[in-house]
């Protein structure tokens, strides 16, 4: 297994009548995988998947539209560093 940070940003200006549906759509789907994420970041993620950062990426995308931004990145044991919840950083030390 692997943890990817996920972190992404929908245009509000490219859905102004429905952009509270699609990022609540858009948590709902982040929600199948085993996550966690920090309080203090809010469309910052930490999932958790077999599959690659291209495979999690494209999953992702398609509950986003071309306006949307996306970033997902494999993170590496002993490469990672940060300020976070000390729970969040037990759940991602654990599973590096």
């Amino acid at each position: 297994m692997s943890v990817f940070l996920v972190t992404w940003d929908l245009n509000r200006h490219s859905r102004p009548a429905g952009y509270e549906q699609a990022r609540q759509n858009l948590i709902t789907h982040l929600q199948r995988f085993p996550h966690i994420k920090d309080q203090g970041l809010d469309s910052v993620w930490f999932l958790q998947s077999d599959s690659s950062a291209d495979t999690v990426s494209a999953d992702i995308r398609t509950k986003m539209n071309n306006n949307d931004r996306l970033v997902v990145t494999k993170l590496v044991s002993g490469q990672h560093q940060g300020w976070l919840d000390p729970v969040v950083w037990a759940w991602i030390n654990a599973r590096l």
